[in-house]
């Protein structure tokens, strides 16, 4: 996105706020007026109170002067403060904006997009808009006015002088042009390298245990210094790049400016008749006129981090990656019978993980998908939960496409089960309600006791109300399934999706998970996809994948009689067992 777009993009996020934004423009417009005030009011003292001892009236005007000064202290925390507001109004707006447009996103953004990034765009680069607002956009319109009034006010005083002063902005301009061509792409690295920072910190925290029990910290700490070092270092080159064009660069013109004044009155004191006050002013002046330029080279830097952070922002909320396109129909799930037929599927358009799958479940049934990893079997699912697209085969519940389906509908109708159950932060009846505020107290308990969860759950500290760390650390394997199962009966799903749901559980727990997964199956459409294969044996159809086909189906005994893949797969696992 170009950064002029970028840019008034922006201002339409602050046109939402044209209330706080009148006021923050007033108090700048009065700060300007009551700064250059102060040296006419310096001048006036000088030629007609110092150079005439008149001490009892020169104590008000000296009063006046140093009021102006506190009036303008006043005046630009205000303009500051309400200019502050408006930045952090906009930054939530494009938090909340952002945030909303993730939540639509398809599986397949975030397969590509690392966790570390996403948190970067949502935080840093946003926070960095708001220093945009919040400083420099309200120093630069104070640098503007700043400019424009005190180059009147200079006039006023002298023509001549003042033309001599403005040969030096095209100099200054031209400084910015160089520094903007030098630094930009500087910058916009060391926000990429930000973010690789950040992405790489996330991994090191989620994956920590491994990290430790790999015994791998020394790899992972090489490899974020690397990271850092790489983000140090262009941050070193834009620094090398402000110092030099920046304060420096803009102190020697202001020097130069100031050495030409000197000349200028010291030449022509005698025939222009200038007085102290009005060398006193024209210097003051000067110092006005110079400084919002540099100002605005102080801020060149921060302001080009945020329009590069603003972009990245936008790159999120513009992104149209969405989840597959649900209809608006009005078709309901009654039964929950599935039939796939002869779906393919590929996530990179060139390689196929499914080929030609066709099945049929019926209201009440379970079938089961085993296979090695990669043979497809959480590609069914994900179709079936359309989280991707698909355009090869149709898939039917009831004898309707599931692309007629509204998103609603499915999720309401299809409860899952996954093999690393999430729990949220917050608390376990939080986490078994999911925010469906139609669900009573008695509805949690009663599902919880249904999937054999309300008995830990009663010796727990607060029962119901017992705090939930992030991801349930603070439970078993087993307990945070069992959650997870109460949380999907609660919702009372037609259609019951089993992704490896035993998979992380020991032993001694799995009979209870067993056990709550029969009750959870009875007149629920299931479809499972198993690693244990002693989890599936009373399914009614069970299909063996391999390399996206389905190579063999059948019931359990049906397929070791044939003594096929299947049959090589139970034995294994039975010769593990013993």
């Amino acid at each position: 996105m170009k950064k002029s777009n970028t840019f008034f993009r922006l201002l339409r996020y602050m046109s939402k706020y044209k209330g706080l934004t009148f006021i923050a423009l007033s108090f700048i417009l009065l700060t300007t007026l009551v700064a250059t005030a102060i040296p006419l009011l310096a001048q006036y003292y000088i030629d007609n109170y110092i150079t005439k001892n008149i001490a009892t009236a020169g104590l008000y005007i000296l009063a006046g002067y140093y009021g102006l000064f506190i009036l303008r202290v006043v005046f630009t925390f205000i303009g500051e403060y309400y200019f502050s507001k408006v930045a952090h109004s906009i930054v939530r707006d494009l938090r909340e904006e952002s945030f909303s447009n993730l939540q639509k996103l398809g599986m397949s953004y975030f397969d590509k997009t690392p966790v570390g990034s996403i948190v970067s765009r949502l935080t840093n680069d946003t926070q960095a808009v708001a220093d945009m607002f919040g400083t420099i956009f309200s120093s630069f319109l104070n640098s503007v006015l700043m400019f424009v009034v005190t180059l009147t006010a200079m006039v006023s005083l002298s023509w001549q002088l003042t033309i001599l002063m403005i040969l030096f902005i095209p100099i200054m301009l031209g400084s910015v042009y160089l520094y903007q061509r030098l630094s930009s792409r500087l910058v916009e690295i060391t926000r990429a390298k930000l973010s690789d920072l950040n992405t790489k910190l996330s991994e090191s925290i989620e994956g920590m245990r491994i990290v430790q029990a790999f015994n791998q910290e020394k790899r992972l700490l090489d490899e974020f210094e690397g990271v850092n070092k790489e983000h140090l270092r262009y941050m070193s080159k834009s620094l090398a790049v402000d110092s030099l064009l920046l304060r420096p660069a803009m102190a020697l013109f202001k020097i130069l400016a100031y050495g030409v004044i000197l000349a200028y009155f010291g030449l022509s004191w005698q025939t222009a008749g200038f007085t102290a006050g009005l060398i006193y002013a024209f210097i003051q002046y000067t110092n006005q006129l110079f400084n919002p330029l540099i100002e605005l080279m102080q801020n060149f830097s921060v302001l080009q981090t945020s329009m590069i952070s603003a972009g990245r922002v936008f790159e999120l909320i513009d992104n149209t990656e969405y989840e597959p396109k649900q209809s608006n129909s009005d078709y309901k799930i009654e039964e929950g019978n599935i039939e796939f037929k002869n779906v393919s599927f590929s996530y990179d358009g060139k390689q196929d993980v499914l080929k030609n799958i066709s099945f049929n479940v019926n209201k009440g049934e379970t079938i089961a998908f085993v296979g090695s990893t990669g043979s497809g079997k959480s590609s069914i699912i994900n179709l079936f939960l359309r989280f991707y697209e698909f355009e090869r085969g149709k898939i039917f519940i009831d004898g309707v496409d599931i692309k007629d389906y509204s998103t609603k509908e499915l999720r309401d109708k299809i409860g899952l089960v996954l093999q690393d159950p999430f729990l949220y932060h917050g608390t376990v009846e939080s986490n078994i309600r999911m925010y469906k505020d139609n669900l009573t107290e008695n509805d949690i308990e009663e599902a919880a006791r249904f999937v054999d969860a309300d008995n830990f759950i009663q010796e727990l500290p607060e029962k119901y109300k017992s705090k939930v760390t992030e991801r349930g650390s603070t439970f078993s394997s087993g307990q945070r399934q069992l959650i997870t199962f109460a949380r999907t009966i609660a919702a009372e799903p037609k259609i019951l999706i089993l992704d490896e749901a035993t998979a992380n559980i020991d032993s001694e727990t799995e009979e209870t998970i067993q056990c709550s997964l029969e009750k959870m199956r009875k007149g629920r459409t299931t479809i499972a996809i198993a690693h244990r294969l002693s989890t599936i044996q009373d399914a009614n159809c069970i299909y063996v994948l391999d390399k996206g086909e389905i190579i063999e189906s059948g019931t359990h005994e049906q397929l070791l009689e044939r003594k096929g893949t299947y049959y090589k797969m139970y034995q294994l696992q039975a010769g593990m067992m013993q």
